[in-house]
């Protein structure tokens, strides 16, 4: 098995990358069978993303603090860990977004797209869903759209609700909504289109963020699923996803 390694620029991940790459080579990623991340969370999302056009399987080992969407570390029997993982194959969301001075910007998320207040004031959204307004004025610090492989990262901490990994929904989600009060979100069929219009823009300044990057100062955003781009994540039997998220509805 042709193994490419990626390691962060953490001291614990280079580590990691030494020893496993000197144990068993380090293949160049265009004759790779399979990615092994080193790192964290937020490595595993860069390794997906800029990596997406090789369609090869990834497989994350924890170098860095949460690891979710990582397996555990250890230098013995990689490649029998390999051949007996599981497969889970996700759909990033597609965002464009329009800024006040008129560029148009387009980005992949695998977790999630959120709009935050840019300013003192709170934020005001309108909300459509599929070209038909569903909230007229929204009045919060920020609004989300999450798959089901993002609900437990910035959706949780939002009191989002954890989707299953096999789900064809996704979550929409305000942060401290002051208008409705107290308003959740709803949960939308992954065919959805959902659509953010800022009100009082030049008062009330938002920012986009998918997988953290950011776009200051925008007019819109439209949110929705790109199936025509698959990650595959490779996970040890009995770790994957589905049980990950389960796993995390009883904590």
């Amino acid at each position: 098995m042709r193994i490419n390694f990626r390691a962060s620029t953490s001291a614990s991940a280079l580590s990691a990358y030494t020893a496993l790459s000197d144990r068993y080579d380090d293949a160049p990623i265009r004759s790779a069978d399979v990615i092994v991340a080193l790192g964290g969370d937020g490595f595993m999302l860069q390794t997906l993303h800029e990596t997406q056009s090789l369609g090869l399987p990834v497989y994350g080992m924890n170098c860095g603090t949460i690891g979710f969407l990582m397996n555990s570390y250890s230098e013995e029997a990689l490649e029998e860990r390999l051949h007996a993982a599981e497969e889970t194959v996700i759909n990033p969301l597609a965002m464009h977004a329009v800024t006040a001075s008129g560029r148009e910007h387009h980005a992949l998320a695998i977790n999630e797209v959120s709009l935050l207040r840019a300013g003192p004031q709170a934020a005001k959204l309108r909300i459509s869903v599929d070209g038909r307004e569903r909230m007229a004025e929204l009045v919060c610090d920020g609004a989300l759209v999450c798959t089901p492989a993002g609900s437990t990262a910035y959706n949780y901490s939002a009191h989002g609700p954890i989707l299953p990994i096999g789900a064809d929904v996704l979550a929409l989600t305000a942060m401290a909504a002051f208008r409705p009060r107290r308003w959740r979100g709803a949960l939308l069929p992954k065919t959805a289109v959902v659509r953010f219009d800022v009100l009082e823009a030049a008062k009330r300044p938002v920012m986009a963020d998918a997988d953290s990057r950011s776009f200051r100062d925008v007019l819109s955003v439209e949110i929705r699923s790109e199936p025509s781009v698959c990650h595959r994540l490779l996970f040890d039997p009995g770790h994957g996803l589905e049980e990950r998220l389960t796993h995390e509805q009883f904590m």
